[in-house]
C-alpha cells in the first residue's frame, strides 16, 4: 500500500485510517508537529462507542512528549475529539 500524505496543521482526523495504523500514525504525527513547532493538537476520533477515544488516550498517556490532553470544547468536537498539549521545551543532551 502506498503511504498517505496528510497535512500537518495540528488537526488529525482519524476517520480515514484503519485501527491497526493508529499508534504509528499518532507517533509520527506528534513527531512531525514537534518538528514544525506545533504544540497544540486536536485529534478527531469520533463519538461512537468510545473505543477509538480510549485507544487514543491510552497512547497519549504513555507518550513522553504529551504534557496533557482533554476533551475538545463543544465547538471543536466535544468528546468526539481530544485536545493535546505537547512538550515544547527543548531537550537537553
Amino acid at each position: 500500500m502506498e503511504p498517505v500524505e496528510i497535512p500537518v496543521d495540528g488537526v488529525l482526523d482519524l476517520h480515514q485510517f484503519q485501527p491497526k495504523e493508529l499508534y504509528s500514525l499518532l507517533d509520527e504525527y506528534i513527531r512531525v508537529c514537534l518538528a514544525k513547532e506545533i504544540f497544540n493538537l486536536r485529534i478527531i476520533h469520533g463519538r461512537g462507542k468510545g473505543i477509538q477515544r480510549q485507544r487514543v488516550r491510552s497512547f497519549l498517556e504513555k507518550h513522553t512528549e504529551v504534557l496533557s490532553f482533554k476533551d475538545a470544547p463543544r465547538e471543536a468536537g466535544g468528546w468526539g475529539a481530544t485536545k493535546v498539549l505537547l512538550n515544547h521545551k527543548p531537550k537537553e543532551y
